[in-house]
């Protein structure tokens, strides 16, 4: 595994794959840290390094009456308290070239959408904080040309990034993962594969994403065959009634017994 490039994580390198996992959006205090409780015990059982994953904001909305954060300062300062009370370094995604240095007052991980993953401005600011960045693959881009993202953050001299496959839209509501890319990718840094994202069904009729929670086992194994060296899974305990994303995420009764089957994988495939 290449953690060279994340001091956030390296210190945790223990021959496994690394997670990062989290409620999509932060909807308040408590839900955070109930959410980031349970995985740093499981994690920490499992010997898997993890990074908390929660959006102070979500601007990519379907319709303007979707839930969009309860404040950029009270979110950041939530996921700022999980870093505190849990000692794990934490990731959230950024949209705004002012977003950057906010974030990064905060966080420890800037993240950019798939969506945005193409803006210049947006990936430099993230690069120039000095903070690690995960560059999404856009939905509409082959794994080979995330080579040039890589190289903005480079070029900005921050070599701390990691590049992340969320699927490849083929048609208008569904998403498609093509292995190939991951050994692609990994050319280029760290590559993590987005499973939970990668099962979105966006453009439903109803102006809300559907998704396929079922099949989050099945990706997620087929990831650690390949060989990512992280994974990353939106998870709640009540997907239902999430503020966002609730109709591809993994309920957080089943995180522990995913981990544990992707371990005995990893570990397996380390024998060879």
């Amino acid at each position: 595994m290449n953690l060279e490039n994340i001091p956030q994580i390296k210190h945790l390198n223990s021959g496994n794959f690394f997670v990062l996992a989290g409620p999509c959006a932060i909807e308040g205090e408590e839900m955070a840290l109930q959410i980031a409780e349970k995985l740093v015990t499981i994690t920490n059982n499992l010997k898997i390094p993890f990074v908390f994953k929660g959006s102070f904001k979500k601007a990519n909305r379907s319709r303007i009456d979707s839930f969009s954060g309860i404040g950029d300062e009270k979110a950041l300062k939530i996921l700022e308290k999980v870093a505190k009370e849990f000692g794990v370094p934490t990731i959230t995604d950024i949209h705004t070239n002012e977003d950057a240095a906010m974030a990064a007052a905060y966080v420890d991980v800037l993240q950019i959408p798939a969506f945005l993953v193409r803006q210049t401005d947006l990936v430099v600011a993230a690069a120039k904080t000095g903070k690690t960045v995960n560059l999404k693959k856009g939905q509409f881009m082959s794994p080979e040309s995330m080579k040039h993202a890589a190289q903005k953050v480079k070029d900005c001299g921050n070599d701390n990034f990691m590049i992340t496959d969320r699927g490849t839209m083929f048609g208008y509501q569904d998403m498609i993962v093509d292995f190939r890319g991951i050994p692609t990718m990994k050319e280029f840094g760290t590559t993590v594969l987005d499973v939970t994202h990668s099962l979105q069904q966006p453009n439903q009729t109803s102006g809300v994403t559907g998704g396929r929670p079922d099949m989050i086992e099945t990706i997620a194994k087929a990831g650690i065959v390949t060989g990512v060296d992280g994974i990353f899974i939106e998870t709640h305990f009540d997907p239902a009634n999430a503020k966002s994303d609730g109709a591809n995420m993994l309920h957080l009764d089943y995180f522990e017994g995913l981990m544990t089957k992707l371990v005995a994988i990893r570990q397996t495939i380390n024998t060879f």
